[in-house]
């Protein structure tokens, strides 16, 4: 039987002393997709992945990794699943290959096979080129990369990346992503936990935000933004042109009131859709023989998706 998610988790409930670290964790998840897991400092992001990883044990409810109970099947679940934490875990001393067939012989392959399996990742990550140096001569995107060859030592049904980028610069960065992309396409499952918002909307298809140890919303990038309000068109008008007829006028064709910002002379509107909204001010901006300043459409961000759900105290 088809495995319809590659990971599930109900109710998962960890506590540390007095801290719920996790609170009723629930997630979903289906084979071959990038899902974000996101959430302020202390929301529960690494616990979870911790307790889905088999790396602590769970207090209560139940997860699956692969179609295996991470609890009762543990050692099948390890056999499945790659993981990348926050810190780079190579060695190095050592080159890029020599890491590479290290972990291969502790992951149980035999030495040749180590050794084929090192060269295939070096080539797959594109550090064939490096392979031989020392990790330490390595730029960050570099010992990224080669931690994320790590991960596929065994070529993981799921791959686990706990905040993979955190200290990156922006190269380093794109190279990584790039490189998770790459990975995805290949059918691995990926969970990515991360604090910066602009990575989980380049790379994830679903997001879960997670606030107080549970999660408090899914969905795609799009739809979460959705949720904190509409599009916002933003017309900036000339001083020559009197401000509150024309937010009278353009309120009036696109339906919506105008927030007036007199300082900057901006008029802004909450709209449902924000190219129809664009045709109809731009029609109306040329019935009034008038030239804005300045005419731009903004949708909502995933920052202000965040700010408005983990602002918000689970109520117990």
């Amino acid at each position: 039987m088809a495995i319809q998610d590659a990971l599930t988790a109900d109710g998962l409930r960890k506590r540390y002393g007095d801290l719920h670290a996790l609170d009723g964790f629930d997630l979903h998840v289906p084979a071959g997709v990038i899902h974000g897991l996101l959430g302020p400092n202390g929301a529960g992001k690494t616990t979870a992945v911790k307790a889905l990883a088999t790396l602590i044990d769970l207090d209560g409810g139940r997860a699956t990794v692969a179609g295996f109970d991470v609890r009762t099947q543990a050692r099948q679940v390890r056999q499945r699943i790659g993981l990348v934490g926050q810190n780079a875990a190579v060695d190095e001393i050592l080159g890029g290959r020599q890491n590479l067939v290290m972990f291969g012989r502790l992951a149980g392959l035999s030495t040749a096979d180590a050794r084929a399996r090192a060269d295939r990742l070096l080539d797959t990550f594109g550090l064939t080129e490096a392979a031989d140096r020392a990790v330490s001569t390595y730029s960050g995107g570099m010992r990224r990369r080669l931690d994320l060859a790590a991960g596929f030592i065994l070529t993981p049904a799921v791959l686990f990346l706990d905040e993979p980028t955190t200290g990156l610069d922006p190269r380093a960065r794109n190279e990584v992503w790039e490189t998770v992309r790459e990975i995805a396409a290949r059918g691995t499952t990926v969970l990515l936990t991360t604090q910066y918002l602009d990575e989980a909307d380049q790379l994830a298809s679903q997001i879960s935000v997670m606030n107080h140890g549970r999660v408090v919303a899914t969905g795609t990038p799009d739809a979460l933004k959705r949720q904190v309000g509409g599009d916002r068109v933003t017309v900036t008008v000339p001083v020559n042109e009197s401000l509150e007829s024309v937010a009278q006028r353009l309120s009036t064709a696109v339906d919506a009131p105008a927030a007036v910002d007199a300082g900057s002379r901006r008029l802004t509107f909450e709209v449902g859709t924000g190219v129809v909204a664009l045709a109809d001010l731009v029609r109306a901006l040329d019935e009034l023989r008038m030239t804005p300043e300045d005419l731009t459409l903004r949708r909502p961000t995933l920052d202000e998706v965040f700010l408005t759900l983990t602002a918000k105290e689970v109520v117990r």
